[in-house]
């Protein structure tokens, strides 16, 4: 039930997210403060729930290379859909949630199967803050682009089906993987995240709500910190 409930939320905020976007306005700092938050979570979770579990299955350079690997691939192809969609098109923000989602959609599985339920907590949490601002800015980019507002809801429908599959093949699928590829998977997601970061996350949180952004990050660092202590 818990792999349920953990989806449902971090996959149904893309949808709630659109549906805000479409209808309702969240205040661009409130927006910035909540990605910078989930950021500062995300930083928290990559490390204790993704990088340090890899590095007790695999020796350390392999752990590393793994990880450098998932942010080259993640920065090849987040520039691609820039260069390619168009970062304010809203089709190239939904590519880019796609592209990070499933990375960590797949690394949520994978926490799902090695880690304390309250220690999930801090990982599905920092998603679903995530996602909930990032697919409001989305579908209200996509609307301002001319698309139908059922069309909307049904891409980012589509879009919450495919991250869920990927958080239950994480957990169906690589729950009997030997220990070494388990890690390279981990660290590899880990990589990709953070390198969203970077990229994504943190120059919007910036963007929006200039103030505000540093406190958001460690309030983010904060609460996830708290629940990996607890979990």
């Amino acid at each position: 039930m818990l792999i349920v409930a953990v989806i449902c939320a971090t996959s149904g905020a893309l949808i709630l997210g659109a549906a805000w976007g479409l209808w309702g306005r969240f205040p661009a700092k409130l927006e910035g403060f909540l990605v910078a938050m989930a950021g500062g979570a995300l930083i928290i979770s990559v490390v204790s729930e993704l990088l340090e579990p890899a590095s007790e299955k695999a020796a350390l350079w392999l752990v590393l290379a793994a990880f450098g690997c998932g942010s080259v691939v993640f920065t090849a192809v987040d520039t691609w859909i820039d260069n390619r969609v168009g970062e304010d098109s809203g089709a190239g923000l939904l590519a880019a949630i796609v592209l990070d989602g499933i990375p960590e959609n797949v690394a949520l599985g994978v926490v799902l199967i090695t880690v304390e339920p309250m220690a999930v907590l801090a990982l599905a949490g920092s998603i679903f803050l995530s996602n909930l601002p990032e697919a409001a800015g989305g579908a209200r980019e996509m609307a301002n682009n001319g698309w139908s507002r059922g069309k909307i809801l049904g891409v980012w429908a589509l879009t919450a089906a495919v991250l869920s599959v990927a958080a239950i093949l994480g957990y169906l699928l690589l729950s009997p993987v030997a220990e070494i590829p388990l890690a390279i998977i981990q660290a590899f997601a880990a990589g990709a995240v953070v390198s969203s970061l970077a990229t994504e996350v943190f120059p919007k949180a910036y963007k929006q709500d200039q103030e505000l952004t540093g406190i958001a990050v460690a309030i983010g660092v904060i609460l996830a910190f708290a629940l990996h202590q607890i979990g």
